[in-house]
């Protein structure tokens, strides 16, 4: 016997199919589990029963399942057929058409009776889609029809464990051992994950947007991450973990994982900033807020030459004012010497340190890099306009709106909205509907204005018609007051 046969001849798989009161295992119940169990090739056994899911079932459920009040009003609970559940399951392979439903519900069911449930799990979806990636649908009637597989009776559990156990079996066939063998390996091989945390962590986990966060001992918060998919990211620490010390520090000292969802990946995005800002995570080293945030603000001086001078305090009403924005006095100071030397620019109209005081040339006068506005030799409006392009990449794009936005942003598969208001480019607020809209006040909502989440709403709403894959719908606020700005 090869390595290659070894899971189809030595596991013992259950497949098993879950009808329940409705689609969300935190709120909904079981009410009925069926399973059959398939070993080297034969149905060794079957095991199903309805269960009272303590709450009315709805007519559309009803009608979908078939299944009434009236069935289950005499069935036992969950917590009465919790032991036998498991003697069934234990040691087997726990296979689901959508795994992550059918897991998910039977987690959640032991979570309600303080108990842990584990199995090691295979999806007949992505079973298919590996086995067969030129289709674009792979839901059960889907594969039922393609296959040309018995018609049964479908959302009645033993009725779709049949279906899939057909499918399972002509994929089989039809691919052979070796193929089948190999993608049943892929998809049964699970990430390392960390030593202290759930073997099961990742089927916890959302595949939807969101801001994901690791906890150490003493519930010390290690770091803030955020993606398009929690569980694939959160994943791919834990496959990719050991590749860096710091990585290997954070892996050992992981004790548990708590998420946010949102409804896309801007709402991510600004929420692992302002989480990175105000949290401090230990392993989070960029996006930390910035201490002494910078910009550069010209002026003229009596003569009528522009000068340059480092500011701190920076009113977002006018940001078209200042140019450019540094974490730093030094990356400022940086800056500006910079664009001295490239645009043979004064160095004491632009208030580099060293330069005296006193009249006459500049030292880079004499040097041959300034042109002699020190000297008045330049003429003031030739100079002023070099400054103004050497400078003009730099300026702060002004807020283009009269008052707040709401940018929103759906995900169209768990129909979740998220409203973004965003005044004077700072994330103030978040609500769910365009009704919570009408009782949101900004004024006196604490906001700071930040580097990061300056240059994020930058990047989307003003480059939202360069090609873009993500467009956003923008709603215009009426005045609902002002946040009380902070600076860092």
């Amino acid at each position: 016997m090869t390595s290659e046969s070894r899971i189809l001849e030595s596991a013992t798989f259950a497949f098993l199919d879950l009808e329940t009161s409705g689609g969300n295992s935190q709120r909904d119940r079981i009410t009925e589990i069926g399973i059959r169990f398939w070993r080297a090739g034969e149905v060794v056994g079957e095991w199903q029963t309805l269960l009272n899911p303590e709450a009315r079932i709805s007519p559309f459920i009803e009608n979908l399942t078939g299944i009434s009040n009236e069935m289950v009003a005499a069935a036992p609970r969950f917590e009465e057929i919790a032991d036998e559940l498991e003697a069934q399951l234990t040691g087997k392979v726990f296979v689901a058409h959508n795994a992550r439903f059918d897991y998910g519900f039977i987690k959640a069911e032991y979570r309600r009776l303080g108990r842990l449930f584990s199995a090691k799990v295979l999806c007949t979806v992505k079973l298919s889609r590996r086995l067969y990636p030129e289709f674009r649908r792979h839901n059960m009637d889907a594969l039922i029809a393609r296959h040309d597989l018995a018609r049964v009776q479908r959302h009645r559990a033993m009725g779709d464990v049949s279906a899939m156990l057909a499918f399972f079996e002509h994929a089989r066939a039809e691919k052979g051992d070796g193929l089948f063998e190999v993608a049943l390996r892929e998809l049964l091989q699970r990430p390392s994950i960390p030593s202290h945390l759930s073997p099961d962590i990742l089927q916890d986990l959302p595949r939807v947007a969101g801001v994901y966060r690791f906890y150490g001992e003493n519930d010390v918060l290690l770091y803030v991450g955020k993606s398009t998919c929690i569980a694939q990211r959160v994943a791919s620490h834990f496959s990719g973990d050991h590749n860096s010390a710091r990585g290997v520090r954070m892996s050992e000292s992981l004790r548990r994982v708590e998420w946010t969802e949102t409804a896309g990946e801007l709402g991510a995005l600004l929420l692992e900033l302002k989480q990175i800002k105000s949290m401090k995570p230990l392993f989070n080293r960029r996006s930390r807020a910035a201490k002494n945030l910078v910009s550069i603000e010209l002026s003229t001086n009596e003569a009528g030459y522009l000068q340059a001078r480092l500011v701190r305090e920076i009113a977002p009403e006018r940001l078209g004012d200042y140019f450019g924005l540094f974490r730093s006095k030094r990356d400022a100071e940086r800056a500006l010497s910079g664009i001295a030397a490239k645009n043979e620019l004064c160095n004491r109209l632009l208030g580099l340190g060293l330069e005296p005081e006193h009249d006459g040339a500049c030292f880079q006068r004499t040097l041959g890099r300034c042109r002699g506005a020190c000297e008045a030799l330049e003429s003031v409006e030739r100079y002023n306009l070099r400054m103004q392009i050497a400078f003009h990449s730099l300026r702060l794009k002004t807020w283009p709106w009269k008052g707040p936005v709401g940018i929103v942003e759906h995900d169209a598969r768990s129909d979740r909205m998220d409203i973004l208001v965003v005044y004077n480019w700072m994330h103030v607020a978040t609500v769910h509907d365009e009704a919570a809209l009408q009782d949101l006040s900004l004024r006196g909502q604490a906001v700071t204005f930040d580097l990061d989440s300056y240059k994020l709403l930058i990047g989307a709403l003003m480059d939202r018609n360069k090609g873009k894959d993500v467009q956003h719908r923008v709603i215009e606020l009426p005045a609902i007051g002002e946040p009380d700005v902070l600076m860092p």
